[in-house]
């Protein structure tokens, strides 16, 4: 297009525009680009700070690593990973479509079960 209308422009210059740009451009049209429901979410617990305390956070990613739900506890108790998929169970039922399968770090599924 520049060639077209007379303005010469290295590859080089044309890679550094790419580099500089395609991040931010990403960053703005990602809302337009929203994808259709992916039916396999991934559940990952990690320790972080929060206001200068540590807690747990619970995160629901899908395939494409975009976090569906997060839950954070004080505590890291059997009690809490069971409520942090049980919020994203309770959306569903409120419209938001329930995965097909929810793979741990132990490869063990957890299949929802036919209705």
């Amino acid at each position: 297009m520049l060639a077209e209308r007379g303005i010469s422009v290295d590859h080089t210059t044309i890679y550094r525009w790419v580099q500089c740009y395609a991040p931010e451009m990403e960053k703005r049209l990602r809302w337009f680009w929203r994808r259709g429901f992916d039916p396999s979410w991934r559940l990952d617990e990690t320790y972080v700070k929060v206001r200068g305390k540590w807690t747990y956070l619970y995160r629901a990613v899908d395939k494409r690593g975009d976090t569906i739900d997060f839950y954070l506890s004080p505590t890291r108790s059997a009690k809490a990973a069971k409520r942090f998929p049980g919020k994203g169970i309770e959306r569903g039922r409120r419209g938001i479509r329930l995965p097909r399968s929810i793979p741990t770090k132990r490869r063990a599924m957890v299949q929802r079960s036919p209705n």
